[in-house]
């Protein structure tokens, strides 16, 4: 490495284990539970094969997490994957992290659930007008997405540990909420609910591996977010306790809550039927809630979902700013992004761009699958790339004897595992959706003068 940080831009240490945690678990339950079922069914057709893919896509997720727990402990830096990669890899290829997740994989991630906020509102008969056109060949869903984003952006920009209490207790009300929406299905289905219901199929569905892939797909998006915790590393109090306890805790409590939601959800709707649903655990708390005379079942699905997806607005937005911040204080990008606050202790002026990076996506695409698609292709690039640095660390600090203060359960075979199934999911999606694919791996290889761009200038000015 030729740079050394920037010192005099620092973020105070102001998060704990429970911020941490809520983090984790607040960006994970966004609207993924709540909305995939459906294009995860239509792709599989078996309800029981539905529930294998949430098991590989939650087993998966706990892989990555607990390989991350083992590097984020002992490397609690900002920016996370960037400072992971930039450490083990050299500038180039932590630079180029950080651009595809500035360019890519954070502003899509970040719109999708903006978008999936809208989808959610639009359920409720005072919201009618979303779909009605705007201005500039938006609608007012995509203006009501707009709007979202940016006080969650403001909120960010007022003061990390303010942010972080708002999500956590956000986060607290929407688990609460999510158990008793799954319970209710359960216990007031009556003749309603079926077991055989996750025997049933859905004879119009793609099948196969190729079926099994893009559920795979949906289903990551789902438990998306579990590595935003490494972004914020450098603010938590007692990362060497702490970040494994939010990284691992979380994931398990996140598994738990989906296994639970998504078996009450097959209990009252069978394939067929789950497959032609836009809100899936809406419309079986309604059914189930009708069955007893009571007209609110739906409703209080879409306030619990209203809920968690805003918690996982401002939890995702907090920690995808810190990335290009980190780079900036490294002088691998502006410097005015590693500007902080004078009065606020926060990184406004990345946040204040990653919200206008991911407005564009809003303005351009505005649809969900297409724009969760998106991030996951280019997020797990990335994710292969970080968990592959344990074994370069590994090698490391063995030369060095630094302790570590966390290991990897399984290591080798859980890292490996993870790496192999980033490059399965990366080679699907390229062959499977071409177009975006492609599109976002040149975005990603556009990187690479840019990076040459800010590395002469570095070397110019040191």
């Amino acid at each position: 490495m030729t740079s050394s940080p920037q010192h005099d831009h620092e973020l105070p240490r102001v998060l704990g284990a429970r911020h941490a945690t809520a983090i984790v678990v607040g960006i994970i339950i966004g609207s993924g539970i709540f909305l995939v079922p459906r294009e995860m069914i239509a792709a599989v057709g078996k309800s029981s094969t539905l529930y294998l893919v949430w098991i590989v896509g939650g087993l998966l997720s706990l892989f990555g997490s607990l390989t991350y727990a083992e590097i984020a402990s002992a490397r609690p830096a900002y920016g996370g994957e960037y400072a992971f990669l930039r450490e083990a890899y050299g500038d180039m290829v932590g630079f180029l992290h950080m651009w595809t997740w500035w360019t890519i994989a954070k502003p899509a991630s970040i719109a999708s659930v903006v978008s999936g906020l809208v989808r959610t509102l639009a359920t409720f008969s005072v919201f009618y007008f979303f779909n009605d056109p705007a201005f500039l060949h938006m609608n007012w869903g995509q203006v009501a997405a707009l709007v979202a984003l940016w006080l969650a952006t403001w909120l960010d920009i007022v003061g990390t540990r303010k942010a972080a209490d708002v999500q956590m207790g956000l986060t607290l009300l929407k688990v609460i909420l999510i158990a008793v929406i799954a319970i209710s299905c359960f216990v007031f289905a009556g003749p309603i609910g079926s077991v055989q219901h996750f025997t049933s199929v859905f004879t119009g569905a793609r099948g196969g591996a190729a079926g099994f892939m893009v559920a795979l797909v949906a289903a990551l998006w789902a438990y998306d977010g579990w590595s935003d915790v490494a972004a914020v590393a450098g603010e938590v109090k007692r990362p060497q306790r702490d970040l494994p306890i939010a990284l691992v805790g979380g994931i398990l409590a996140v598994g738990g809550l989906y296994m639970l939601t998504n078996a009450a959800i097959q209990y009252v709707l069978p394939a067929a039927a789950l497959a032609a649903d836009d809100r899936p655990a809406a419309d079986a708390l309604r059914l189930v809630m009708n069955s007893h005379g009571i007209a609110w079942g739906a409703a209080l699905v879409s306030i619990g979902m209203a809920i968690s997806i805003t918690a996982t607005l401002i939890a995702t937005t907090l920690s995808g700013a810190r990335i290009s911040f980190a780079a900036a204080r490294d002088r691998l990008f502006f410097s005015s992004i590693a500007n902080v606050h004078p009065r606020f202790e926060t990184p406004a002026v990345s946040l204040v761009v990653q919200a206008a990076m991911s407005s564009l996506l809003i303005f351009a695409i505005g649809r969900f699958q297409a724009l969760f698609s998106l991030a996951i292709f280019a997020e797990w690039i990335t994710y292969g790339l970080a968990v592959s640095t344990v074994f370069v660390f590994r090698s490391r600090d063995a030369k060095t004897g630094k302790p570590r203060a966390f290991s990897t359960p399984g290591y080798p075979v859980v890292p490996i595992i993870f790496i192999l199934a980033s490059i399965a999911l990366t080679v699907f999606q390229l062959v499977d959706d071409p177009k975006n694919t492609l599109a976002g791996c040149i975005v990603i290889v556009l990187g690479v003068p840019v990076f040459f761009y800010f590395d002469r200038k570095r070397k110019t000015l040191a």
